[in-house]
């Protein structure tokens, strides 16, 4: 293995215009081109690299042992350059991340105000990503399969996106055809990105509002008035404790509360796309008696994602009389 940076950068090097070479032909018969190039393959080189068409991500996970800050800047700096020499990416056009492990309930913050944006190509659709301000980029790129499940399944549906984030199941759910499209986050910074991402594709109008509301009251509030959609998206984020929340939410905790009032809101034959990144999450059917369950985790990692286990996911339906399941 190697543990000297000039091996490290050839190791590198080598890998990167392997998969990269592999992975350009995939993603343009995809019609994207946005994929993870490098994921963490040599245990000494713990980065991702991902290509967002012209642009790269570079994120640096934290090391198990202590490293002189400035021998880690110098060593990133360094396969940095690698990465801009075999990608062909400009080095102004690479940007760089420290992903830290989370400790406690410690959430991710804004971490520049650069505002580093551009505007890319996934599934034939366009997506604004922002390569500066945030850990991530607006673009989860390991759901893309589950995207495309969406759109496929979206047609005169009724679709409710929660935790919407950015907005990008909703614009396949609305390039899919669907009827409506309900998007619920309580950020209005990430609803105004996703009204961005929907107008870029051309969805405007009363059939996709935007609602700035708390997921749970929003449910609840939904359950009482007799609403229903035909098809939910539950992708939640690991933990939040905004300060516009009644509490906190862990979805190690929380899931099943989340996961039974979106089977409640569901019509007889809707469909609820569950999905978590959390690595210590653990699912138990058992607290869900009333659906019909199978998991898609195998089937909705892409190429790219090989050999990790970015996401979990799971397609639930109803199992009530009224569904007939």
């Amino acid at each position: 293995m190697p543990d000297h940076p000039d091996r490290q950068a050839e190791y590198l090097e080598n890998r990167l215009r392997k998969r990269d070479r592999h992975l350009r032909k995939w993603a343009r018969r995809e019609s994207g081109e946005c994929y993870r190039v490098y994921n963490r393959d040599i245990p000494e080189i713990p980065l991702t690299v991902d290509r967002y068409g012209t642009y790269a991500l570079v994120s640096l996970f934290e090391r198990p042992y202590e490293k002189p800050e400035e021998e880690e800047r110098s060593w990133l700096d360094r396969m940095c350059s690698v990465v801009s020499r075999t990608l062909e990416i400009p080095e102004d056009a690479v940007f760089r991340k420290m992903r830290r492990r989370q400790r406690g309930n410690r959430q991710y913050e804004r971490i520049s105000r650069q505002g580093r944006t551009a505007v890319v190509r996934e599934g034939g659709l366009r997506f604004l990503v922002n390569l500066s301000d945030y850990l991530d980029t607006g673009l989860f790129l390991d759901h893309r399969i589950t995207r495309s499940l969406v759109r496929d399944e979206a047609r005169d549906r009724r679709v409710l996106n929660l935790f919407c984030y950015t907005g990008s199941f909703s614009v396949y759910a609305a390039a899919g055809g669907a009827a409506s499209v309900d998007s619920v986050d309580l950020s209005k910074t990430y609803l105004a990105w996703a009204e961005r991402n929907l107008d870029l594709n051309g969805f405007r109008g009363g059939s996709y509002p935007l609602i700035n509301k708390d997921v749970l009251e929003f449910l609840a509030s939904s359950r009482s008035a007799g609403r229903r959609w035909d098809l939910i998206i539950l992708d939640p984020p690991t933990f939040s404790n905004s300060k516009r929340m009644n509490g906190s939410l862990d979805i190690r905790r929380d899931w099943s509360d989340l996961a039974e009032l979106c089977l409640e809101t569901l019509s007889p034959e809707g469909v609820l796309y569950f999905s978590t990144n959390s690595r210590s999450f653990r699912f138990d059917e058992t607290r869900l008696p009333g659906a019909v369950l199978k998991d898609l985790t195998k089937a909705t990692t892409p190429p790219d994602f090989e050999g990790s286990r970015p996401h979990r996911c799971w397609r639930l339906e109803s199992a009530s009389p009224e569904s007939g399941r």
